[in-house]
């Protein structure tokens, strides 16, 4: 699968999924930071890449309908320093590729993680 790393988020998470196979960019490799958010997702139609973010506008599916979009992993944790955060995403890795992502808004949290969207 293929990733982008939002710039609110450390670059060990790209490690993490290229490390298992994936092809993950962050949005700082590609030069990218700063741009607003349509900007970003716009990016992953084009790249076909699911968007790995803390910004919890991209959880918002009226403006970022997740049939319409390669997919987007929301992590959403009160804590959000370096450690934490890649804990909370290595738990969440062990579902891709079992629960669907394409097309999807999950939503990862510290004890669950909720999928949103539908088939298509």
């Amino acid at each position: 699968m293929r990733f982008k790393i939002d710039e609110n988020l450390p670059v060990e998470l790209a490690e993490l999924l290229t490390s298992v196979g994936h092809d993950a960019q962050t949005v700082h490799a590609q030069h990218m930071q700063g741009e607003s958010d349509c900007s970003i997702a716009r990016a992953c139609m084009q790249e076909e890449r699911i968007l790995i973010t803390l910004d919890l506008d991209f959880a918002d599916m009226r403006t970022y309908p997740p049939q319409q979009y390669t997919g987007f992993i929301v992590l959403r944790v009160g804590n959000q320093d370096k450690p934490h955060v890649l804990h909370v995403f290595e738990r969440a890795m062990a579902l891709i590729g079992v629960e669907p992502l394409q097309h999807r808004l999950w939503i990862v949290e510290e004890t669950r993680v909720r999928i949103r969207g539908e088939e298509g």
